[in-house]
């Protein structure tokens, strides 16, 4: 018979275990819509197209993953009293490749109309890409460390904060560009690449939100 005490931290295991692969399908999600974004600098439509079929695929797996995680911990029940800690985790992980599926439908639709996006625009979204994929490789890192204790994550969330900030100085300087070259572009291709920079940066505050979830998660193990 295995008692209530003996199975709690059986279940924290396991709720961790399936959080963190979860969070490995969202980062593969990130890193081929990073890759998306290098194929639009080198106007690669074939790569572009591959990818973005990838991305598909990887999310539906993420939400089939989502939903897995959410029939585990409603089957483990009462015997996890943080379950809703891994839950937030999870849901917001999944913000996260939902953002980037959005970036990769946008990017690829600018390819495919061949669109004209002046170079230093197009330089700029991919630095912009780089340091939010970065970030997201610092969450990947604080969520691992969450194996090993709460001083090994608080140094890990720290990395992904100031990763962030970075992100958002790249922003800021790349939207002013976007503003200063809105001449040379057309009303289309000048709404698409507002959103594309847009839901960058919103994927970093996205990641940095499931940095603060892992904080919390941390408290639970």
């Amino acid at each position: 018979m295995v008692f209530p005490i003996e199975a709690e931290p059986r279940a924290k295991r396991r709720a961790l275990n399936l959080c963190q692969d979860h969070l490995r399908k969202v980062v593969e999600v990130a890193r081929k819509t990073a890759q998306i974004i290098d194929a639009f600098v080198a106007n690669d439509l074939n790569t572009a197209t591959r990818l973005y079929e990838e991305v598909q695929k990887l999310s539906d797996e993420v939400a089939d993953s989502k939903r897995a995680i959410t029939h585990e911990l409603i089957e483990i029940g009462a015997i996890l009293l943080n379950r809703d800690d891994f839950l937030r985790f999870a849901y917001v992980v999944s913000e996260i490749a939902e953002l980037c599926k959005g970036i990769s439908f946008r990017v690829l639709a600018i390819i495919e109309r061949k669109w004209d996006v002046p170079p230093n625009i197009k330089e700029g979204i991919a630095e912009l890409s780089g340091a939010v994929f970065n970030t997201m490789m610092k969450l990947r890192e604080a969520v691992l460390a969450l194996n090993y204790g709460s001083p090994h994550v608080d140094a890990k969330t720290r990395d992904v904060d100031i990763s962030e900030r970075e992100v958002d100085n790249i922003y800021r300087k790349l939207e002013l560009t976007v503003l200063e070259m809105e001449r040379k572009m057309d009303v289309s291709t000048m709404l698409l690449i507002r959103d594309i920079i847009q839901m960058l940066e919103d994927t970093a505050d996205k990641i940095e939100d499931a940095s603060d979830a892992a904080r919390i998660v941390v408290l639970a193990l």
